[in-house]
């Protein structure tokens, strides 16, 4: 099963440094049996990209825990990342009780091996993704305002590169 794992540069870091990566909280996104039904048309392909925007929206999260906690990446604190990764189905458990794209990873961490590709924001991005991470608490409780600011940041595509790439990426940023 695809799954789409939100995530940070320094959650990166932690995967080029030890092989594996935390997922907080074993939680995941991907194509579920309720995420498929809920769309009458539509290919797989659209349908992932359905939960790879929650996963993307979920990062917004995970920089703000990192931002306030003080442990955000020193140079580009304000840059969504998620995480393509192949596991074997019974690895995820679908949580149509949580949102029709959620999943339960029923292990704590996903290994390097697991990664197909690696999405991260370019440096343009940084002024949407900061003011979105500002408002997306805001958002969830029905500000429109703060929806318009979260869904600016999440118009902007990630730039996506292979697994094989992580070294690079990390270095070049």
């Amino acid at each position: 099963m695809r799954l789409f794992i939100p995530a940070t540069l320094a959650m990166l870091e932690t995967l080029l440094d030890g092989g594996e990566m935390p997922v907080r909280s074993a939680t995941a996104f991907a194509a579920t049996p309720a995420l498929v039904e809920s769309y009458a048309q539509g290919d797989t392909e659209e349908i992932e990209h359905v939960a790879f925007l929650e996963a993307a929206r979920a990062s917004l999260r995970l920089l703000g825990g990192e931002i306030d906690a003080g442990a955000a990446h020193d140079a580009h604190p304000y840059r969504r990342v998620v995480v393509s990764v192949d596991v074997p189905d019974a690895d995820a458990e679908p949580r149509p009780d949580l949102d029709t794209a959620v999943v339960r990873l029923t292990r704590g961490t996903v290994t390097m091996a697991e990664v197909a590709a690696v999405h991260v924001d370019l440096a343009g991005a940084a002024g949407p993704v900061e003011a979105a991470v500002e408002a997306v608490d805001r958002a969830d409780l029905g500000d429109e305002d703060a929806e318009l600011t979260v869904g600016d940041a999440l118009d902007l595509d990630l730039a996506w590169y292979d697994a094989a790439e992580l070294p690079f990426l990390l270095n070049l940023l």
